[in-house]
């Protein structure tokens, strides 16, 4: 899966938990600021993505997510593994 096949999945994911039009969400949108995400929002994401792709994510790795594009590159690599 490369880079814009997961994006889109992501952007797709988020669109619909957050109401927003896909449009609006890029890969440097960041979630609290841009998006007004919070944390059980992200919590939602990864745990979608989990089960989508089949990998765990660590507390750790969760708290480095900032922007969508940092939940791509997470994403990429738990993938690549």
């Amino acid at each position: 899966m490369n880079r814009e096949e997961v994006f889109a999945v992501v952007r797709a994911a988020l669109a619909g938990a957050l109401e927003l039009p896909e449009e609006e969400i890029g890969e440097d949108s960041r979630f609290k600021e841009d998006l007004e995400a919070d944390s059980l929002d992200l919590v939602e994401l990864l745990l979608e993505m989990e089960s989508e792709y089949g990998f765990k994510v660590n507390d750790e790795e969760a708290a480095e997510i900032l922007t969508v594009g940092d939940a791509v590159d997470l994403i990429l690599r738990k993938t690549a593994a």
